[in-house]
């Protein structure tokens, strides 16, 4: 079950945080309201740590690369947005408020799942002083 309720609120965390980031270019019909700006980082997290509480080692591992993979591949399409923004290339018909929002939360939770639970092998090798 805890497998189960982990997935569901990891998948709707990631889902905030795309409605988010597409939000300010008028592909999300309503404006996200603020309910998205807390759920986006409470779903992704509690949804990993529901997902890793009955995991082994080596699916915690599997487990942290690909939230942290997904959370990384989200801010680097918020990243795009400001952009494409920025460039006029795309224009944004709302706030980009939402996009460093979501290029914060994604570039700080995605990093930290994807180096997490490295093992001593994989260590930088130290630097000769």
């Amino acid at each position: 079950m805890l497998v189960l309720a982990g997935a569901l609120l990891l998948t709707l965390g990631v889902a905030s945080g795309l409605l988010l980031a597409l939000a300010p270019f008028g592909f999300v019909a309503p404006a996200p309201g603020v309910a998205l700006w807390v759920l986006f980082p409470l779903f992704t997290t509690s949804g990993y740590l529901l997902l890793a509480l009955p995991a082994r080692p080596p699916a915690l591992v599997l487990l942290s690369r690909i939230a942290g993979g997904l959370l990384l591949v989200l801010a680097l399409l918020a990243g795009l947005g400001l952009f494409a923004a920025a460039s006029d290339a795309l224009h944004a018909t709302r706030p980009t408020l939402a996009l460093w929002y979501v290029l914060a939360l994604g570039l700080l939770l995605g990093v930290a799942g994807l180096s997490a639970h490295r093992s001593a092998g994989h260590a930088p090798a130290p630097r000769p002083s």
